[in-house]
């Protein structure tokens, strides 16, 4: 056995015929071993080492380019928040959470339709905090969605305030890649505000320095 055999080992007994006898390929062969034989005349033929020819002006022409949508846009000048801001959302977020936790318990044992709050909850709070996280992974993904093309109304900026709050630690990949589309797209949006006192602003900072500060997606944040 030669070495070419045993890097691809023969799988039919095939004869050793001459490779530079000529055959018509326009004629079909008439038995099994003549299509075998053709094959291997065909096979000597082609080159061990095949280099191929590129026209370098039509790969340029036509290159990929690969943009990263894995960091936020960046504020305008003047609309981000400063970092005393930022420490202090994220500890009355903290608190708020320890909160959530302390009473989760109790809510959970309280059917959906009955209207338990407690006094300084946001009312949503009680609702979200009874879903489960496949549940509150599954209407962050529908109201990201929705948020695509519209504003930050209030109503939806107090749910996904709720969501985030609901969120546990430390991140499934889903909940990691749910809260890292939210800050983009709420940079996104403050990329397109004309000025620093639109209402949307302290909203979409909020989000996105829970994201970043809180959730620690550092890359996200803002460093003013």
């Amino acid at each position: 056995m030669n070495f070419d055999e045993e890097l691809m080992p023969r799988q039919l007994p095939v004869d050793d015929w001459d490779t530079t006898e000529d055959f018509d390929p326009s004629v079909p062969p008439r038995t099994p071993q003549e299509y075998l034989k053709r094959v291997q005349i065909e096979a000597s033929r082609c080159p061990e080492v095949v280099v191929a020819v590129i026209d370098p002006r039509k790969l340029k022409s036509n290159q990929t380019v690969n943009i990263s949508l894995s960091g936020c846009q960046p504020a305008p000048p003047g609309f981000s928040p400063s970092l005393k801001w930022q420490q202090q959302q994220v500890a009355h977020f903290s608190v708020l959470r320890q909160s959530t936790d302390k009473h989760r318990d109790h809510w959970k044992s309280q059917p959906l339709d009955s209207n338990v709050m407690l006094v300084g909850f946001p009312p949503l709070l009680s609702i979200v905090s009874r879903m489960s996280q496949p549940t509150v992974f599954n209407i962050l993904e529908y109201l990201i969605i929705w948020f695509g093309d519209k504003k930050l109304y209030p109503e939806l900026g107090r749910w996904l305030y709720a969501l985030l709050a609901c969120i546990e630690k430390p991140l499934l990949p889903e909940a990691h890649s749910l809260i890292r589309q939210l800050a983009r797209r709420c940079s996104e949006i403050r990329a397109k505000l004309e000025n620093p006192e639109d209402g949307e602003l302290s909203a979409l900072n909020l989000l996105i320095c829970l994201v970043a500060r809180y959730f620690q997606q550092c890359d996200l944040a803002d460093n003013d």
